[in-house]
């Protein structure tokens, strides 16, 4: 098929790779412009656009799809669909009807559920057992078109939003080329019960709050692994937190009931944490007992309330 892709980060570029291994001839590439990254803060261009450089694709990055020259440009290709996939930016309804098979999305849960922007993160935070991606038909609401095709998938209770997002591009990208396989499928329209919504996740929301249940803030931790990193206050350091489970102790909100080469183990409003690794400021991730070496944390300690 002829088809247009718009996306930006790795999870998309999973999904190019895919479509241009089974053949399709992919005549335009939709990506954001480069941003600043790195302690240079120098231009970068997004894994999407060095993925369609090095395949020979040209490389549209419009600031926004609203402009009728932009839209003239995806026009010209004369596209029998438009595959979209963490692309970023607003897809018009002009846009979306130009193609034969319209836009079709690969979306990273199982709508209705968790409709928007961080799904993967919203999922790990909620404690829910599975997730999945959903290939759906793009229309003028957010994440509120028909189904053409969905598959489920354990969360594992080790998942990271990492490791999460990972199992969820390969799957996403499986499933594009086997609905682009099979066009024209049925819709199959999305319940009107079950609607969450995901919303983009704030660098706000990573601090600890220890008068919570550590099942919760267990949760927060492998949800923010990588962006933004849960974070804990300890005497006034900013410490960020990447592995840590839950487990049983007592005691109030916060305090240090045992640190040694197994973790650092910290009352919560509801059992405890055990933080297995960690980072200071400006440091390197470190497993506990080598973050202790440089950092001790002795029981009887306190981590500091968020306000």
């Amino acid at each position: 098929m002829k088809l247009v892709f718009a996306g930006t980060p790795e999870f998309s570029a999973l999904a190019l790779r895919a479509i241009l291994a089974a053949g399709h001839h992919v005549e335009l590439v939709l990506t954001q412009p480069d941003r600043p990254s790195g302690r240079g803060m120098a231009l970068r261009a997004s894994p999407v656009k060095e993925l369609a450089l090095a395949s020979g694709i040209e490389v549209f990055q419009p600031p926004t799809l609203r402009d009728t020259a932009a839209q003239e440009r995806i026009r010209a290709v004369n596209a029998e669909a438009l595959i979209v996939a963490a692309y970023g930016l607003i897809l018009p309804q002009a846009v979306l009807d130009m193609p034969r098979f319209g836009g079709i999305n690969i979306h990273a849960s199982l709508l209705p559920r968790w409709r928007g922007a961080a799904p993967i993160q919203r999922a790990l935070l909620a404690g829910d057992a599975d997730t999945g991606v959903c290939i759906m038909k793009m229309e003028a609401g957010l994440d509120t078109g028909p189904v053409l095709h969905s598959e489920s998938l354990p969360i594992n209770a080790d998942d990271t939003a990492a490791t999460l997002h990972d199992k969820l591009a390969v799957l996403g990208a499986r499933l594009i080329v086997e609905v682009l396989g099979k066009l024209p499928l049925p819709f199959h329209p999305q319940p009107e019960f079950g609607v969450t919504y995901a919303a983009k996740i704030d660098k706000a929301e990573a601090p600890l709050d220890w008068r919570l249940p550590a099942v919760q803030l267990a949760r927060q931790v492998r949800a923010f692994n990588p962006f933004p990193g849960a974070t804990a206050s300890l005497q006034g350091s900013l410490i960020k937190v990447w592995q840590a489970e839950a487990v049983a102790a007592t005691g109030a909100s916060g305090s240090v009931v045992a640190a040694d080469k197994h973790g650092i183990v910290v009352t919560c409003g509801e059992g405890a944490l055990r933080l297995t690794e960690l980072q200071k400021a400006g440091g390197k991730r470190l497993p506990v007992a080598q973050f202790l070496a440089g950092t001790p944390v002795r029981p009887g300690s306190s981590f500091d309330l968020p306000y």
